[in-house]
Formats: C-alpha cells, sequence, structure tokens
C-alpha cells in the first residue's frame, strides 16, 4: 500500500448504509421492484463527502466480522443481543432488515466497479481497519461514521477527526478534541476510557454499575486515565468514596478485559489496496451494466461526475 500522505477519508461503510436505508424511503426501488435505498443513499453520501471535504484518498471500510471472536471470549455479551444466527464456523449473522441484507452486495458491487477502495479483514470489524489505517497514514484523516465508538481516534496533533452526521449527511458534526471536551469532559484518547467505564447498551458492555457518564468524566479528570483509576482504588489516600471504591473493585474482572474490547486495533493486517480517489471507474463496463440492472440513475450519475473533476 503506497504511504498516504494527503487527505485520507475512511468510511464506517456499515455504519452509513444503515443511516440511508433508514434515511431514504423504501420506495426507491430497481426496475425490478427490489429495494435500492440503502444502495441509492449511500452514493448520495459519497457524493457529497467527496464535494464537501475533497479527500485525496477515500476508503470503504467493511465489517468482515461484525462479533470477532476474541472480543466475545473476552466479554460473552458483546453484540450477543444482535446475534440473527450463531455459526459454529465463521462469523456469527447479524440481525439486520430484510430489505437491507440484499442491497449489501449491490452496495460493494458498485464501489469496485467504480474503483473507491474497500477494505475488510478476517477477524477484525471496521472499526479496527479504520483505526490501523489511521495509525498508518501520513497526512490528516477523516473519519465518516455514526458510530461515537470512533470518538477515541481524534487527535487534534495528527489531524484525524470524525465527521458524524447528524442528519443525513449534509448535517455533519467535525467533532475535534474541542467538541470532545466540550460534551464529554475528555480528548479523544480519554474517550475509550470513558465509554469503558460507562457501558454501551448496544454494544453489550456493561461498564461498571452505577458509574454513568458524569461519574466517568469526573473520574478520568481526577485520576487521567483507566490506570490512574485502578491504582486510585488500591491507594486508601486517593479521594474515591466509599461507594466508588466498591464499585470499581466489584467491576475489576470486567475491567482488567474491557480495554482490549472497546479500544480499536491499530495493527490489522491490512491488504495492499490502492486507496487513492478514483477520477474514472475502474470498470466503466460494470458501472453501466449495474446502473441499468438496479436503476441507479442520478445517484451514480452525480457520483461519477464530482470523481472526475
Amino acid at each position: 500500500m503506497r504511504s498516504v500522505t494527503g487527505r485520507l477519508m475512511l468510511l464506517d461503510t456499515a455504519s452509513l448504509y444503515f443511516r440511508a436505508y433508514f434515511g431514504v424511503p423504501d420506495s426507491v426501488r430497481a426496475p425490478d421492484g427490489s429495494p435500492v435505498n440503502a444502495v441509492r443513499g449511500l452514493l448520495d453520501f459519497i457524493d457529497r463527502l467527496v464535494k464537501d471535504h475533497h479527500p485525496d484518498d477515500l476508503v470503504a471500510c467493511m465489517d468482515a466480522d461484525w462479533r470477532p471472536a476474541w472480543r466475545v471470549e473476552l466479554i460473552p455479551s458483546y453484540k450477543a443481543h444482535r446475534v440473527a444466527e450463531e455459526r459454529p464456523s465463521g462469523p456469527d449473522e447479524e440481525e439486520v432488515p430484510d430489505t437491507l441484507s440484499p442491497q449489501v452486495p449491490v452496495i460493494e458491487a458498485v464501489l469496485d466497479a467504480v474503483g473507491i477502495a474497500r477494505v475488510g479483514v478476517p477477524a477484525y470489524e471496521a472499526d479496527d481497519v479504520i483505526g490501523t489505517f489511521t495509525a498508518r497514514a501520513r497526512g490528516p484523516v477523516d473519519i465518516v461514521t455514526g458510530d461515537r465508538d470512533l470518538y477515541q481516534l481524534v487527535d487534534d496533533a495528527r489531524g484525524v477527526r470524525v465527521l458524524y452526521p447528524l442528519k443525513g449527511v449534509g448535517t455533519l458534526q467535525i467533532t475535534d478534541e474541542a467538541v470532545l471536551r466540550e460534551k464529554y469532559g475528555v480528548d479523544g484518547a480519554g474517550y475509550a476510557d470513558l465509554a469503558l467505564l460507562r457501558g454501551d447498551p448496544s454494544d453489550g458492555l456493561p461498564g461498571v454499575p452505577g458509574v454513568g457518564e458524569k461519574t466517568a468524566a469526573k473520574l478520568l479528570a481526577e485520576f487521567g486515565d483507566l490506570a490512574g483509576i485502578l491504582a486510585a482504588v488500591d491507594d486508601p489516600k486517593a479521594r474515591l468514596t466509599p461507594t466508588q471504591r466498591k464499585r470499581l473493585t466489584e467491576a475489576h474482572p470486567y475491567l482488567a478485559v474491557a480495554p482490549k474490547v472497546v479500544r480499536v486495533a491499530d495493527d490489522v493486517p491490512l491488504p495492499e489496496v490502492d486507496t487513492a480517489l478514483p477520477r474514472t471507474p475502474r470498470d466503466p463496463a460494470a458501472v453501466r451494466e449495474l446502473a441499468a440492472r438496479w436503476g441507479l440513475g442520478g445517484s451514480l450519475e452525480r457520483l461519477l461526475t464530482t470523481l472526475a473533476r
């Protein structure tokens, strides 16, 4: 993979096509009547992102494994409520709306035909792919996601920010360290500790009972990071209330493993891939065939026009 020195944009692709699916009416359909609202919505998202933020490189990061076994081994409840079917070999099947699942292969085919790099790595989530690309980047990075977990990668010194959709993709929260400090009282490096202390029901992370977001932020402000908090638990002179000390002590088994689950990996074995923003389609014939087969019309045409500029 060539060294990326320009502005790199990393898409948390599943997060974005889920938003497209729920944000675009399912009356948007292909000529055969199949819903293509997620496909067209995602193409519109990418078009707007490229127009507004001018990346030099673009990667659609994928969940090759949305619930990696190594995370589940550490915290069995991790995303357990989203499992539609457990599989003895390979990733469990995630519960996904019936009319979204058939659109995912179409999305993948269109991205490939257009020439937008698409990267998923076995045994890792898209978050981990994003974390590794971010760690390797030599220039600024824009991470586009509707998942706050990736706030942990925000780093003003390196020019890493998160573009968080508030409404569609036209209204984005440009999340830097100032935004994190204002909203959560932590910087990017502290967000993972905040998240694991607070817990996250949507990911099946229990957190520390009785420690919500505000208490977690206060503990981190007082003791610096999770390691500092755990050291304070063992220090009778540390300024912890008896209740806090008891709760943190009881949660020690969880706190011992949660960092590896919550923090995104930055050492994923990425494949060789050209991340440069494509100016012309990689496979023009496939683009034409997909546009006709799925009725992608203006959404695909607009994206191709924007990429050609």
